[in-house]
């Protein structure tokens, strides 16, 4: 009777925890979702703003990045204080404040609001590569490619739909507010795991990676894709409009590059989990940037939509970053520290990059210096890429 109970218990058991699974899966990938719309769909309408000076805009860009560099150092302390599964529902509420503090109308409301909703993003960068250790140990490549896609899926669709909406409702406000609504829709999604306190066990653990080459390497790395990815994201369109295009179409380039990369997103991760090293993925990703840019240079018009497709592919770097956050250490308190380090120090290596390219475009009248000095940072990514991509666990001692 006994062993009749358990053979029935036993099954039970096995479904909650497979629909415990996916709910997190789906939590996770909610969440993924919203870590890039409150920047694009900003981006979209900024031409759009009432009252905010030219310096404000300006301000407007670099803030998110600078965001990202300054609060995502605390978001190791954030881990051990509250947990990361209760850390990650404080940067869900923080960016649903901030998204909808932002769409009230005063500018400094928005400055406010839009640091706010950073902040919440830049907690969350940090903390989700720790959550996909813990809950998904096996599926580390396919679960960080899954949010990787769809987290630049999310980023295409808040850029093409923010002005249209807004244009509808007749009110920037509503098309920046309309975001809140899915930030809700993720915290949501996220308060049943609020209660998981698996993470809080690791919460006294402190990981010191200052002295680890392979962290810095994994650091410089993050630090050049996002340099990469912020560039592309600010003077693509720029480029081929310099070119002849028209914004319209230039745009359109745009919008095709970040979506093409959405399927290599996907599979970069678990490429990179297959391999023993990962330096030659990330040498041949940055090669395609490297000729994408090349390409912009060289012959910006006839070869318009595959120097789109190759600076999208290449773009790849990034989630095979976030997958050398989880297989380069040794714990989840690893993780959370090693994605904390590279990405408050890469996101601030990366900060002044599109800010000196466009004074370089101002200063010598075209993009060849500036892309010039785009493949030197490439030949860096290569170096970097093989460092990292080292079959070494880093982060293993870890002390009280």
């Amino acid at each position: 009777m006994t062993s009749r109970l358990q053979s029935r218990a036993e099954p039970a058991s096995s479904k909650a925890a497979g629909w415990s699974t996916v709910l997190m899966l789906v939590a996770v990938l909610l969440v993924a979702a919203n870590l890039r719309g409150a920047i694009t769909s900003l981006g979209a309408l900024l031409d759009s703003l009432d009252g905010l000076s030219a310096g404000t805009r300006s301000f407007l860009t670099s803030l998110p990045v600078l965001c990202f560099a300054v609060v995502g150092a605390t978001g190791m302390s954030l881990a051990r204080r509250f947990g990361v599964h209760r850390g990650v529902g404080i940067a869900l509420g923080l960016l649903t404040v901030g998204l909808l503090v932002r769409a009230i109308g005063a500018p400094w409301l928005l400055l406010l609001g839009t640091f706010v909703a950073c902040a919440g993003i830049a907690f969350a960068n940090v903390l989700l590569p720790a959550v996909v250790k813990e809950h998904f140990p096996t599926r580390v490549g396919a679960v960080t490619g899954a949010y990787s896609a769809v987290l630049s899926l999310g980023s295409a669709i808040a850029a093409g739909v923010t002005v249209p909406i807004a244009h509808a409702a007749g009110s920037w406000r509503v098309g920046l507010g309309v975001w809140a609504v899915l930030a809700l829709l993720a915290l949501l999604a996220w308060l049943p795991h609020l209660r998981d306190r698996d993470l809080r066990r690791g919460g006294h653990i402190r990981v010191s990676l200052w002295r680890e080459p392979v962290a810095w390497a994994v650091t410089i790395l993050f630090g050049t894709q996002s340099l990469f990815a912020y560039v592309v994201m600010s003077w693509l369109p720029s480029m081929y409009a310099d070119a002849g295009f028209s914004h319209a179409t230039a745009g359109l380039l745009l919008a095709v590059s970040i979506l093409v990369g959405v399927p290599v997103f996907f599979l970069a991760p678990t490429l990179a989990i297959r391999a023993r090293t990962q330096g030659h993925l990330v040498a041949g990703l940055t090669a395609m940037l490297a000729a994408g840019f090349t390409g912009l240079w060289i012959a910006p018009v006839s070869g318009a939509w595959l120097w789109a497709v190759l600076l999208g592919v290449g773009g790849a770097v990034f989630p095979v970053t976030l997958t050398l956050f989880s297989i380069r250490t040794a714990t989840t308190a690893g993780t959370t520290a090693l994605s904390s380090m590279a990405q408050s120090i890469g996101y601030l290596l990366a900060a002044g990059g599109p800010f000196v390219l466009g004074l370089l475009r101002e200063a010598t009248g075209s993009w060849s210096v500036p892309i010039a000095l785009l493949l030197g940072v490439a030949v860096v990514q290569i170096c970097a890429g093989y460092v990292a991509g080292r079959p070494i666990l880093i982060g293993a001692r870890e002390e009280d």
